[in-house]
């Protein structure tokens, strides 16, 4: 197994927001987990990254124990991230925002293993990011931020690539367009971890999914099994 999460409390402040939390997502997977705002999911995405501690519990990352790893420790071993407002860095350039994945690649194993230059990868799925390369982060529209998003964290040579909220607010071509893209990057060999609010789409990309509901796992399995549970399509329109 690629990524273990077991049984991880976290608090935001006061307030505890994961109870028991457990998921997994194995080698060459594309897993989504799927609830309303509100619900946790990207509390989990942060507390596997390491953006937020967790209480309790164990995460477990390529058989080590990441749990008390800080981001950039985690994004070293191999945790690629997209965050849901892109994270772009608007004074620089798309060239830029690339070069600080890229120097940390080499930093890493599976970069270090690579030819030294991991932003073809990320040009192969989003080749639209090459023509913004000298483009200012400030200066991108919604979807081209999340694409450079992408392709920076693909420029780490992730073993595992996490996207929150990469499809929110876009329009239905450019979201087909992302979602040809996470196919693409599942063969190139990298296990994918999506948080998103709509299950039809999910559905149309996971292997697996888990449906989030006030911070605790209410289902787990295949998509078709989610879109045919009663219980679960009440949860998801609340």
């Amino acid at each position: 197994m690629l990524l273990e999460v077991k049984d991880i409390n976290t608090y935001r402040g006061p307030a505890h927001i994961l109870r028991g939390v457990s998921i997994s997502v194995d080698t060459d997977e594309v897993v989504a987990l799927v609830g309303r705002n509100g619900a946790g999911r990207t509390t989990i995405i942060e507390s596997v990254t390491g953006l937020l501690p967790v209480r309790s519990g164990q995460i477990r990352f390529r058989d080590e124990e990441i749990t008390s790893l800080p981001p950039h420790r985690r994004a070293k071993r191999g945790i690629g991230y997209a965050p849901e407002n892109s994270g772009i860095f608007p004074e620089l350039t798309v060239a830029e925002n690339l070069m600080i994945s890229r120097w940390l690649a080499q930093k890493t194993e599976r970069g270090a293993a690579g030819d030294g230059n991991t932003e073809a990868r990320a040009f192969t799925v989003f080749p639209e990011v090459r023509q913004l390369v000298d483009r200012q982060g400030q200066n991108l529209s919604g979807g081209q931020k999340k694409m450079v998003a992408i392709a920076r964290a693909m420029a780490l040579a992730p073993y595992l690539l996490i996207l929150d909220e990469a499809f929110e607010g876009l329009a239905p071509a450019v979201v087909k367009r992302f979602r040809e893209a996470v196919m693409t990057i599942k063969a190139m060999g990298i296990s994918l971890l999506i948080a998103e609010s709509n299950l039809v789409s999910a559905a149309t990309m996971a292997d697996r999914l888990y449906v989030v509901d006030r911070g605790e796992i209410v289902f787990h399995g295949k998509p078709q099994q989610a879109l045919a549970d009663d219980q679960v399509m009440r949860t998801l329109r609340g």
